[in-house]
């Protein structure tokens, strides 16, 4: 099971989260999806679908056979219907039984309900409608044992939804969809750039980047900035391209694996060497302070596909509260790192994290 970001930000306490949870299970338990495509697989079934579709599109061409499809559709609701009760009744027992309170999984119908705004009716509709759903489900908790102090807000949900709020906004899949055939990604954008023999040096002139309130730092005023869902990559014009920047630096979180703080350092610098294989590890870690914090740093070396320069990128890594490992890459080439040393050792003391 997958919980997505969207649905834990539209939560308003655990109890609605894992509300949908047991939703889900409960399909899963109930083996819906098998008796479905059970239904769907009967020839019967098959042949008036087929007939349905044709018969729609002799009648009335490209609109008939979308009538048609309606048709079919219309059909097999009865199940979905039939199954979406099922798994809400069951949903609510498995709740109360963890110590939940169900009326919270009704009432994460009513919040979806209108984060999707209008609706069409609910004979159309694969889902019953939210509002009697709520009734259902609020009824069905009168029969069970519910505690007297269910779980609702609890400091791990709460500081997820803090974490995820700090994130750029989550985009829909139209705007990515929208993206791609643009060329306007974060990837695109960066890939978009041109690479040039005359990039200006870090201005002595600082800006404050902050991600919501867990992180906050300095760069300099005339890097860009490229933000992406986990991560930002700061590059002053002429050193970002289809290769990734040669001047500047990239900044981001290394999701936990459920290792060690030591290993997720060494998976991730491993990675980069991988991804760029003319880079070279130079030494082993030493251990340094980041933002009041023991963090690690190392140096890669090597001579870069793009300028034809010898480059040096310094790696930093940051333990964070969650077990996510926050890491930076100042890059350069080597014989101008007398001139962004010192902003990048300002970039890494400026380092405010609030996890």
């Amino acid at each position: 099971m997958y919980v997505n970001r969207g649905m834990i930000e539209a939560a308003k306490n655990e109890g609605e989260m894992a509300g949908v949870m047991a939703h889900e299970i409960s399909h899963v338990a109930l083996r819906h999806a098998t008796a479905q495509q059970t239904k769907l697989n009967n020839p019967l079934n098959q042949i008036l679908g087929i007939g349905a579709i044709l018969g729609g599109a002799i009648l009335g061409g490209g609109t008939g056979a979308q009538l048609g499809q309606m048709i079919v559709a219309g059909s097999f609701l009865r199940y979905s219907r039939d199954y979406e009760t099922q798994a809400d009744i069951l949903g609510a027992r498995i709740m109360a039984d963890a110590g939940y309170d169900p009326r919270d999984l009704a009432n994460m119908f009513r919040t979806i309900a209108g984060e999707g705004g209008g609706r069409g009716p609910e004979w159309l509709s694969s889902h019953p409608d939210p509002g009697n759903r709520f009734q259902k489900i609020n009824q069905e908790a009168q029969y069970l044992n519910v505690s007297s102090s269910p779980i609702k807000v609890t400091q791990e949900f709460s500081r997820t939804k803090e974490r995820l709020s700090g994130m750029p906004r989550a985009k829909s899949m139209a705007e990515i969809e929208k993206d791609a055939k643009s060329g306007t990604s974060t990837n695109s954008a960066i890939a978009n750039g041109r690479y040039t023999n005359s990039v200006a040096y870090p201005s002595t002139r600082y800006r404050t980047y902050q991600s919501g309130n867990w992180i906050r730092m300095n760069v300099p005023s005339n890097w860009e900035e490229f933000s992406g869902q986990s991560d930002v990559t700061f590059a002053p014009q002429g050193a970002y391209g289809d290769q990734g920047i040669t001047h500047g630096a990239m900044v981001g979180l290394s999701r936990s694996r459920g290792g060690t703080f030591d290993q997720a350092t060494r998976d991730y610098v491993d990675g980069l060497v991988q991804s760029n294989s003319y880079l070279r590890q130079q030494g082993g870690f030493s251990r340094t302070t980041v933002s009041g914090r023991q963090a690690y740093q190392t140096t890669l070396t090597g001579r870069s596909p793009v300028t034809g320069r010898n480059e040096t990128v310094t790696i930093y890594t940051v333990p964070m509260r969650s077990g996510d490992m926050l890491y930076v890459a100042a890059v350069a080439p080597t014989d101008d790192g007398y001139r962004y040393n010192s902003a990048f050792r300002s970039m890494i003391g400026s380092i405010r994290l609030n996890d």
